[in-house]
């Protein structure tokens, strides 16, 4: 498909404002008459030696960071510390593990809460955590929760999970 000077200066203008091939198939049979396939479009955009640009991705926002709360410094002994040395404040969550599993589950437990409050819990397959009160409709704390998840961690990571 052979192009005059204005034509091809018309597409080199909408590529610059960065029309895609569609909307430069459509312009050109809407301005210039030119009925040309998603293909022939491509094909002449290529000879013209000019690239499409390509869309900016979407800006990835940054999920705020969540405060942890500060971790005591060890005294100095002159001796290097050692990371299990470093240990957060004591917990009144209290984790254990079942012996003998839930149906369904890879691992399951019980867990007290710093109110007193019970609650089961499970590990399923899929890697999804369940806490089950033993009152219904209990919600346990923020803090609470995460120093659930802290002392979880410890324990399935003592079973080699």
């Amino acid at each position: 498909m052979k192009l005059d000077d204005n034509q091809r200066l018309a597409v080199g203008k909408w590529i610059a404002e960065g029309a895609k091939l569609s909307e430069i198939q459509n312009r050109l049979a809407a301005e210039f008459g030119l009925k040309l396939t998603y293909m022939e479009a491509r094909f002449l955009v290529d000879d013209l030696k000019l690239t499409p640009k390509d869309p900016e991705p979407p800006k990835v926002v940054e999920p705020p960071a969540i405060a942890q709360p500060p971790v005591a410094a060890p005294v100095s002994t002159g001796a290097v510390p050692v990371a299990d040395e470093v240990l957060p404040p004591a917990s009144k969550v209290a984790v254990s593990v079942d012996q003998i599993t839930r149906p369904g589950a890879l691992v399951s437990g019980k867990v007290t809460f710093s109110d007193g409050q019970a609650a089961d819990w499970y590990l399923d397959q899929t890697g999804r955590l369940g806490v089950v009160p033993k009152q219904a409709g209990y919600k346990p704390s923020a803090a609470d929760v995460q120093q659930f998840q802290i002392a979880l961690e410890r324990e399935v990571a003592k079973l080699g999970y």
